[in-house]
């Protein structure tokens, strides 16, 4: 796979709640803070949106899409002078895969979708983005606009599978809005996801996907990217935020993560396969990164299998 997909695989992204929101009037509703991305498409209509800590309300339009990827309460209004009512007591009563309809609807519609990052470390992936990612230019409209044709039809016509069609074309929806967002480059922020819109960083990159376990150094990697070892280590933990060895450092760690949540694999043939040749240099890697060693961080998964571990070193380096 792509490091785009090993990192969304890894983290095992799923939607938990999609469906329609059809609004008509005046209205205004506040949203609470939530764990997670919530996505929206603007099929017709606008209105204002509102996220906690922005300083400035952005006005939201048909054919747009937003991410608010960060779990900050939100507001969504026509008018920002009214008091809003909070979604909670809207939406007790809403049907997963099913249009809500407020005030009678027929002014404003949108898609949406609130995606749950099961797997661990969240953050790795959340903290890099801003906390709203408006898509609005026309060419980013067109590549999303297939996704959002499909969930109005699915939304409303009531056919067999319809859920998991839903569902699936909301997973398109995140993955495209995040390729659109890194595809802006240096200037929407440091990070993985940016980093892979660079011809020679990704290379790199995806190198050290490829192959976690092999013995790489910054020259290696730098040849992989035709460049310099000195141009290469500093392009790279400019564009990334950390240096060539701790990324490979910390993908391996969430590697290993994931296998001693769900492989059942003894922690020295973990450390075998991603290229460490002693179980002690490899529990040393892991308690850094991690934060705690590798058997207490299996003990912790295996007592609480669903519940994701509090963010670790890892955050620093995203």
């Amino acid at each position: 796979m792509d490091p785009l997909s090993d990192m969304l695989s890894l983290l095992r992204v799923r939607s938990y709640m999609s469906g329609g929101f059809d609004a008509g009037g005046d209205w205004s509703l506040h949203f609470d803070q939530h764990a997670g991305i919530k996505f929206y498409a603007i099929v017709s209509g606008e209105c204002w949106l509102c996220v906690d800590g922005v300083p400035d309300p952005v006005r939201v339009q048909s054919g747009d899409c937003f991410l608010l990827p960060r779990g900050r309460a939100f507001r969504m209004a026509s008018d920002m002078s009214l008091t809003p009512l909070g979604a909670v007591t809207f939406l007790s009563t809403a049907q997963n895969g099913r249009i809500n309809l407020y005030n009678g609807g027929g002014q404003f519609f949108s898609v949406c979708g609130h995606f749950a990052l099961a797997g661990d470390h969240a953050d790795i992936l959340l903290g890099m983005l801003p906390p709203i990612v408006h898509l609005y230019k026309e060419a980013d409209r067109a590549m999303l606009r297939w996704c959002v044709d499909q969930m109005m039809r699915e939304l409303r016509e009531a056919r067999p599978g319809n859920s998991l069609v839903i569902e699936h074309l909301a997973h398109m929806m995140l993955v495209q809005a995040l390729r659109l967002h890194m595809a802006e480059g240096p200037e929407g922020g440091t990070g993985w996801l940016f980093a892979l819109a660079d011809k020679q960083v990704s290379v790199a990159i995806k190198r050290i996907h490829d192959d976690p376990a092999r013995r790489w150094t910054v020259r290696s990697l730098a040849e992989s990217a035709a460049m310099s070892r000195t141009a290469f280590s500093l392009k790279f933990k400019k564009m990334v935020g950390t240096s060539p060895m701790e990324y490979l450092t910390r993908w391996r760690m969430l590697l290993a993560a994931n296998k001693l949540s769900n492989a059942g694999d003894s922690i020295a043939v973990i450390a075998a396969s991603l290229g460490y040749e002693s179980e002690s240099a490899f529990s040393t890697a892991f308690k850094r990164v991690m934060g705690c060693s590798p058997r207490a961080y299996s003990r912790r998964r295996n007592s609480h299998p669903d519940r994701e571990l509090p963010a670790t070193n890892v955050a620093r380096h995203a």
